[in-house]
């Protein structure tokens, strides 16, 4: 991996961090969660003319990627139903890398060295041993850890599917703002049908800090987006998810929470991932 594409996609990992931390504005998460894609839906009809549209190879792509991407959001906010943010998020998030590396070395033919799929597994399983006893309630309930599971296949499925289409679009930045306006189409669609017009409205109060989330949460994959064509997919998803590091710094430097021995020896193994990636 590159210096510039390495030093971009952890930039991107602190803007997920980042945004995932400003978003915490008092509703609920599924308000949350459209929140952020209306911003992002606006953001993108504002950005597409200045940008290439993607080539016709790529449009199948782009509507399994909207697809997919929709069913990511739900799956994740059945999940974060049944257990807590801190067991949910990283399990759902951790996971992703390892399916990614397997499904791409065996189906797309991505060339992974012992060290990159080392590199791979340390973050992966680092990430994921943050969700083990993590949450207030212990134990991570059953439905949460399969929603996570579900989630994490998810993410695993469009990253696979936006690394491929990114290649053939001949425009990273047209693929991923597409992609965005038909996902923020399908998700606004299913808020209307299952919450009607008044969950567009219950967002209205708070478009300011939904605003600068939805900034942040595009300009990040927006990276991750342009990296797939610069970078192996598996990579580039590994070091995706320090983000879930970053935020556990974020929450010790200025939300002073405190962690446990799990979750150090948890950031340890991420750090340990990205040196290996790097060199």
């Amino acid at each position: 991996m590159e210096p510039v594409v390495f030093a971009a996609v952890l930039s991107a990992a602190c803007l997920h961090a980042g945004w995932n931390a400003i978003i915490k504005v008092g509703l609920d998460r599924f308000s949350s969660l459209l929140l952020i894609v209306l911003a992002q839906v606006g953001l993108s009809v504002i950005l597409l003319p200045f940008f290439a549209f993607p080539a016709a190879a790529a449009w199948p792509w782009i509507l399994v990627s909207a697809v997919i991407h929709t069913g990511y959001k739900l799956s994740l906010i059945s999940a974060y139903e049944h257990g807590d943010l801190s067991q949910v998020y990283p399990l759902a998030r951790g996971a992703a890398p390892l399916i990614v590396a397997l499904v791409s070395t065996i189906f797309v033919g991505e060339a992974m060295s012992v060290p990159k799929l080392l590199a791979i597994a340390s973050i992966g399983l680092g990430v994921g041993l943050m969700s083990l006893g993590s949450g207030v309630s212990g134990r991570m309930p059953p439905k949460a850890f399969v929603f996570a599971l579900v989630t994490a296949c998810c993410t695993a499925s469009y990253t696979l599917v936006d690394g491929t289409g990114a290649r053939l679009s001949e425009s990273a930045s047209g693929f991923i703002l597409v992609s965005t306006l038909i996902d923020g189409i399908l998700t606004g669609a299913y808020a209307w049908a299952t919450r009607g017009p008044g969950a567009f409205a219950k967002t209205r109060p708070f478009w300011r800090s939904g605003l600068v989330a939805g900034a942040m949460s595009l300009a990040s994959y927006w990276v991750v987006i342009w990296a797939f064509t610069r970078a192996p997919i598996p990579l580039v998803a590994a070091l995706r998810e320090t983000s879930v590091l970053m935020a556990l710094l974020i929450g010790i430097v200025f939300l002073k929470e405190r962690i446990g021995p799990g979750r150090i020896m948890a950031g340890s193994l991420i750090a340990c991932g990205v040196v290996l990636m790097r060199f």
